[in-house]
């Protein structure tokens, strides 16, 4: 899952430093970017929590961007 990740990014710096990226690219490298800062907060979140309610919940949620990031990627 993570060289998906480090893939998409790699991806998208290069199309921005082109600067060759279409509008609906420029969507997307957005989209993403938003889905890998949600994702790097939720893990530093989830390595701090005690709870486990609270462990389930960054939990699901991480599972939630990690499915739309894959999801993202199979679109692609």
């Amino acid at each position: 899952m993570e060289e998906t990740f480090e893939r998409q990014h790699a991806l998208a710096d290069a199309r921005a430093f082109n600067n060759t990226s279409t509008p609906e690219e420029r969507i997307r490298s957005g989209k993403f970017e938003s889905l890998r800062v949600s994702r790097s907060r939720i893990m530093t979140q989830l390595t701090a929590a005690t709870n486990p309610s609270h462990r389930t919940v960054l939990e699901r949620a991480l599972k939630s961007i990690n499915d739309q990031m894959a999801e993202d990627e199979a679109n692609s």
